[in-house]
């Protein structure tokens, strides 16, 4: 395996998403809510591993033309490396081949680098969920991304679309 290359995951990649999990996120799932979801393929995982370790990974369903984001992790000390829009990319470029139509996600209001990753990619707010972290109670933005757009920033390109 390439290292940082976007690879899909596994079963057999369960630990590394969980240590994940662990160092990213106040809510985690259970290696249980993970096996169920990629035995039965109610998801998919993409990940990129440095050094046989799994150094980022992004979690998503797709049912009938609709995709949903669950989750992008990248380990603290490899942020701001560009690990999250590479991923994001891939993971567009697999919607698109599958015929995805649109593409939701929810997102913390105070994670405002998860946001700005996810407006350059095209997504737009459309709702607000209230209270929806069990944690702390913060609010959830619902973003959409139609993938149909032609003027919706698409990876590789600035909002006037021409290449970045």
């Amino acid at each position: 395996m390439q290292d940082q290359s976007v690879v899909s995951l596994g079963v057999a990649d369960i630990g590394g998403v969980l240590d994940l999990e662990r160092m990213c996120f106040r809510t985690r799932w259970t290696r249980e809510q993970f096996l169920l979801g990629l035995e039965r393929k109610a998801f998919r995982i993409l990940g990129m591993y440095e050094r046989g370790v799994l150094i980022a990974y992004a979690a998503f369903s797709v049912i009938a033309q609709e995709m949903e984001l669950m989750n992008i992790a990248v380990h603290p000390f490899h942020r701001r490396k560009g690990l999250g829009s590479r991923l994001l990319a891939e993971l567009l470029r697999v919607c698109q081949d599958l015929g995805v139509a649109e593409g939701f996600l929810e997102v913390r209001r105070s994670n405002a680098g998860a946001i700005d990753l996810y407006q350059k990619f095209g997504f737009i707010q459309v709702g607000t969920r209230k209270d929806y972290y069990p944690d702390n109670h913060e609010d959830a933005l619902l973003f959409r991304l139609d993938f149909q757009c032609r003027e919706c920033v698409r990876p590789g390109t600035s909002p006037s679309g021409k290449e970045a």
